[in-house]
């Protein structure tokens, strides 16, 4: 069943050498189809822009891009094709050669849409919400600046868990446990399962591990105070907010999920394996 399609942003990181060629062939290509265009290409760090009847985007660049894309279209509903101009990376599964093949099949209802979960985090401070961001892969707790020990306590629905002396804690998604958190010696996750990874970076007691919890779980990460250093949440590695002693960090499942187009030529699985050089033979 053919999909209705009437206006696509066309996200690109003109730092990438092919984005902005690639940016106006697909234009072009659109405007063809009788179909709304809306370019939008930036370098470094990209200003939100109006998202107004938008019914369909392209990422152009990265998994940098496409994090930026999914937090820009939160609770829009809106699925993201996602190209890569690099080397492949865990969510951008489809070549600069590829885009219209799978856009087109994407369009006649021949692909689907992998779902992704998104995390919410909320900020308290002093009894009331300060700020609310939305994230496809982390967000972390951890020192501004030169690697400091932090002091946080940490609650899963209401429920005590410990407090964590470490570089800090990162609070993944099933997308997310292969950026920051693997490195960190967190799992690996299906990308579509309904989870959140909570995990302690370089925690001073070696009984501090990751933990993988329901989609359904909140978690709750109180700052303690009299900290020796200045505190940052940084969400996706892209948004940065300071935190303070007495702060409450709420981290839960988002109501809405990213939506990313599926490729037919590879799959997550296939990238996970050519990115780890799992051989799956006697030298794996």
């Amino acid at each position: 069943m053919e999909r209705l399609i009437r206006k696509v942003l066309i996200i690109a990181n003109l730092q990438k050498p092919a984005a902005a060629v690639l940016m106006d062939e697909i234009a072009f290509f659109l405007r063809e189809q009788g179909i709304d265009a809306i370019p939008f290409g930036f370098f470094g760090k990209p200003e939100d822009i109006s998202t107004e009847g938008v019914d369909f985007a392209f990422s152009l660049g990265g998994d940098g891009t496409v994090l930026y894309a999914a937090r820009l279209l939160d609770n829009l509903g809106v699925p993201i094709l996602a190209v890569n101009l690099g080397n492949f990376g865990f969510l951008t599964e489809i070549s600069s050669c590829e885009w219209k093949e799978v856009f087109e099949g994407y369009r006649q209802g021949g692909l689907g849409l992998s779902r992704r979960v998104m995390l919410k985090v909320i900020v308290e401070r002093g009894g009331k919400r300060i700020m609310t961001f939305s994230g496809l892969n982390d967000a972390v707790i951890s020192a501004n600046g030169m690697s400091k020990v932090v002091e946080l306590d940490l609650r899963l629905n209401h429920n005590e868990l410990g407090s964590y002396r470490a570089d800090g804690v990162i609070v993944a998604t099933p997308t997310g446990s292969t950026a920051y958190s693997v490195a960190a010696g967190g799992p690996i996750l299906d990308p579509e399962m309904e989870a959140l990874i909570i995990n302690p970076i370089c925690p001073f007691t070696l009984s501090n591990r990751p933990l993988v919890v329901s989609g359904n779980d909140v978690a709750q990460i109180n700052v303690k105070k009299d900290q020796r250093t200045d505190i940052i949440l940084s969400i996706d590695g892209q948004e940065v907010f300071p935190l303070q002693g007495g702060d409450l960090v709420f981290f839960e499942k988002s109501h809405s999920k990213a939506l990313l187009v599926r490729s037919d030529r590879r799959n997550f699985f296939e990238v996970l394996r050519s990115k780890l050089n799992w051989s799956g033979g006697s030298d794996a």
